[in-house]
């Protein structure tokens, strides 16, 4: 069967990559966004509701069968839980790319991820929510230092904010739906996992880069990675799997990590998608595609990967 696959959020920089490699490996892909993209874009994209309209899944499920689309592939934050839980309405010959219900759900709550990771022994910064601090100066003397505030739910966009005592801060009409976490000021990570159940035939495995600018300072989107090689930041790759281990979370697997000044490695955030930098790891598409029973993949593509972090799957 020849997959012919749709690619949500294609306007996206995570939509972008991923059609860029579909593209290269000769399999047909359809776009979906809530906007038009511009000319040129290289891709037909059917515009759809946003993850908040309830008619959202009935268009993806109208132009998967309109389309003969037989592999859907997610990249909008806001829309995972909702298809992780519609996944089966989309028929049995369709697959779509995404892990089970329960820990979608818990992944796209940065506040249930933390409380799950923490509970695991998996380390985090230090966390809170706003109404459990005073104001500003009691979170940061409860936290150890400059405090991060972010949205709990997962929604593709960078909005987090330093909180560092250098302003004035009305810690009261913060938003609500909100995080605070400690600040974590060493080295940034997008480790890329490829999780696995365990009645799959391949291994999971994960490809660490490093974030070498952000487009914010000292928080922000990456705007410059280099891959690292398979003996480096091992622990870094280790606390990613385990990370992924503990959500039960399958297929790919996009994690953001921090060294702590003593160079501990720490799990911020998690999406259970494929991210911006899937390039830099091209397995990870390979991995989908094998996992599925699809062409165009190698397996001696990512069997390497996977010994460098065997510690981390016993």
């Amino acid at each position: 069967m020849k997959p012919r696959v749709l690619l949500t959020g294609a306007g996206g920089s995570a939509g972008r990559a991923l059609a860029t490699q579909l593209k290269s490996r000769g399999i047909p892909v359809l776009g979906t966004d809530i906007r038009e993209l511009p000319s040129g874009a290289g891709i037909t994209v059917v515009p759809v509701p946003p993850a908040s309209d309830p008619e959202m899944v009935s268009a993806l499920r109208r132009l998967v069968t309109r389309e003969g689309i037989n592999v859907v592939i997610p990249t909008v934050s806001p829309e995972l839980p909702l298809l992780a839980a519609y996944r089966a309405a989309f028929g049995a010959d369709v697959r779509v790319i995404i892990g089970d219900p329960g820990p979608v759900s818990v992944a796209h709550d940065k506040l249930f991820t933390a409380w799950q990771l923490q509970s695991s022994g998996v380390p985090v910064p230090r966390f809170g929510v706003p109404s459990d601090f005073a104001d500003a100066d009691a979170a940061m003397a409860a936290l150890g230092g400059p405090v991060v505030v972010r949205p709990r739910l997962s929604c593709g966009a960078h909005t987090a904010v330093v909180i560092d005592g250098s302003g004035d801060v009305d810690w009261h009409r913060l938003p609500d739906g909100q995080m605070v976490q400690e600040f974590i000021p060493g080295p940034g990570y997008g480790p890329m996992v490829f999780g696995t159940p365990a009645h799959n035939g391949s291994a999971p495995f994960v490809v660490v880069v490093e974030k070498t600018e952000l487009n914010r300072g000292a928080v922000g989107k990456a705007v410059a990675t280099r891959r690292v090689e398979v003996d480096e930041d091992m622990d870094v790759g280790n606390v990613a799997m385990a990370a992924v281990r503990s959500l039960g979370l399958t297929g790919p697997v996009d994690v953001d990590v921090r060294r702590r000044a003593d160079g501990t490695p720490v799990v911020l955030d998690m999406n259970a998608r494929f991210g911006a930098n899937s390039w830099r790891a091209p397995e990870l598409l390979d991995a989908v595609l094998a996992s599925f029973a699809l062409p165009s993949f190698n397996p001696a593509s990512f069997r390497g990967a996977a010994r460098a972090y065997a510690s981390a799957l016993v």
